[in-house]
């Protein structure tokens, strides 16, 4: 049962409106003013409120002053799209023109509760997780992480842009999310990109947008991704990777706040929050010749430097027990625990992979798991280096085969194609190439299209 307060001059609609709303389990109150209302109801109490536009004293739009918070439906009978808009842009849910239909009036009176139940949960879900870990279910106790959600606490609410550093697995989408959910723009939009994993020839048009036919394949306009994340959050990962066109169109958001599609004329204003990251040395790509001068000291504002999962002492141990939690409930599987020997082979493995790595190590040995413990063979890492190393199934080590299967097919296979055939994503791909210095090839014929066909939804 929902409380509903009526704001109505007019004696008879008020009686029906009240006998409606009452038939169909609600508690109503009324009032014939808005200062009626003010003074002899509690407005901030109700969970809707239902107000006519027109009112002897102040308007019914004065009700969204009073009870801010209180979902508002504005009735007329003066009905007009002009008066529809500015009491919507005013803070109204809903507009109803009089005299309304009693089925419309309870499909509106419905939706607008359903909203705000809804509201209220996901406000209780937020405080409840923040309340469990402070910073978006970052898990961490050292000294380095609590250094980490401090940085996060003081600059999230700004709108300063934010460089994360940190090697591959640390987290660092997690902390740009956190950064985000904490400012001032998180009922926006939060569009995350990997910059490594767009082809060269395709960056600009995934980032900035394109006009029909701007280059072969542009059928028609395309929103980027920049301009989709309009009003909210920008987060670029791995940025080292762009291109240096692409580097100077995003120089230009950050100084002018606009953007310019490929292959129009005209700019376009965004206001967008960028976080960017990366497990490169920008610094040094700056000497190099291969990262703007300019556009390193525009991101480079803030650092938040993620300690790697070796650095982190005994939050291993709790953020190994936190993802076997989670990946029993993800999987439906009752609870497990670590035995003592699988914990200390957690506590002494170099984890080269971080979090990243423990959460395919840990979802692995739930899948696996016949009992209730999770043992160290389940979780398939590398046993004490006092343990003689188990030989190698064939002559090649799995590095030596990832080499010369990419080198073997990367001419005529896509990165997917690459990636699926691998068993692995396109992002574990791309780290690959990193670490192991492969280079992707500068060109394939008919890949940049298939690449972007593949990427449509």
């Amino acid at each position: 049962m929902a409380r509903i307060l009526i704001v109505e001059d007019e004696d008879i609609i008020r009686r029906s409106l009240k006998r409606l709303l009452e038939r169909n389990g609600h508690q109503v109150d009324d009032a014939a003013s808005v200062e009626q209302a003010a003074t002899e109801q509690d407005p901030s109490n109700a969970d809707l409120i239902i107000a006519d536009l027109r009112l002897p004293g102040r308007e019914g739009t004065h009700m969204l002053e009073l009870a801010p918070d209180v979902p508002t439906i504005i009735m007329t009978s003066y009905a007009s799209v002009r008066s529809a808009v500015e009491a919507m842009k005013l803070g109204a849910l809903d507009y109803v023109a009089k005299p309304f239909d009693n089925d419309d009036l309870l499909l509106s009176v419905n939706r607008a509760l359903n909203e705000t139940r809804l509201r209220r949960q996901n406000a209780a879900l937020k405080a409840d997780v923040a309340r469990t870990y402070p910073v978006a279910g970052m898990v961490g106790e050292s000294q380095a992480m609590r250094a980490v959600m401090e940085r996060i606490e003081r600059v999230a609410p700004t709108d300063t842009t934010v460089l994360v550093l940190g090697e591959s697995g640390t987290g660092k989408e997690l902390v740009a999310r956190a950064l985000h959910e904490r400012s001032r723009r998180h009922d926006g939009p939060m569009i995350a990109v990997n910059c490594a994993a767009i082809p060269d020839s395709l960056i600009e048009a995934e980032l900035f947008g394109h006009e029909k036919g701007a280059f072969t394949g542009a059928l028609s306009a395309r929103q980027g991704l920049v301009e989709a994340a309009n009003g909210g959050t920008l987060f670029l990962d791995e940025i080292g990777e762009l291109p240096m066109a692409a580097q100077a169109r995003l120089l230009r958001v950050l100084q002018e706040g606009e953007i310019r599609r490929v292959g129009s004329p005209r700019s376009r204003t965004v206001d967008v929050r960028l976080i960017a990251a990366t497990h490169r040395d920008l610094g040094r790509r700056v000497s190099d010749g291969e990262f703007r001068e300019d556009l390193y000291f525009r991101i480079n504002v803030m650092e938040v430097r993620l300690p790697p999962l070796r650095e982190r002492g005994d939050d291993v141990l709790l953020l190994a027990r936190h993802l076997l939690e989670r990946a029993c409930q993800r999987m439906k599987r009752p609870p497990l625990q670590f035995s003592s020997e699988a914990l200390e082979r957690i506590r002494s493995y170099h984890w080269p992979g971080n979090v990243r790595e423990m959460e395919n190590a840990v979802e692995r040995a739930v899948i696996l798991a016949d009992g209730n413990w999770v043992t160290p063979d389940l979780l398939g890492l590398p046993g004490p280096a006092s343990e003689p190393a188990a030989a190698p199934p064939t002559d090649l080590s799995l590095e030596d085969y990832f080499r010369t299967f990419v080198l073997e097919h990367q001419q005529h296979c896509t990165e997917t194609e690459l990636a699926r055939r691998l068993g692995i994503s396109r992002k574990a791909l791309w780290e690959k190439r990193q670490r192991l210095g492969i280079p992707r090839p500068k060109s394939r014929a008919g890949a940049s299209h298939q690449e972007a066909q593949e990427r449509k939804p």
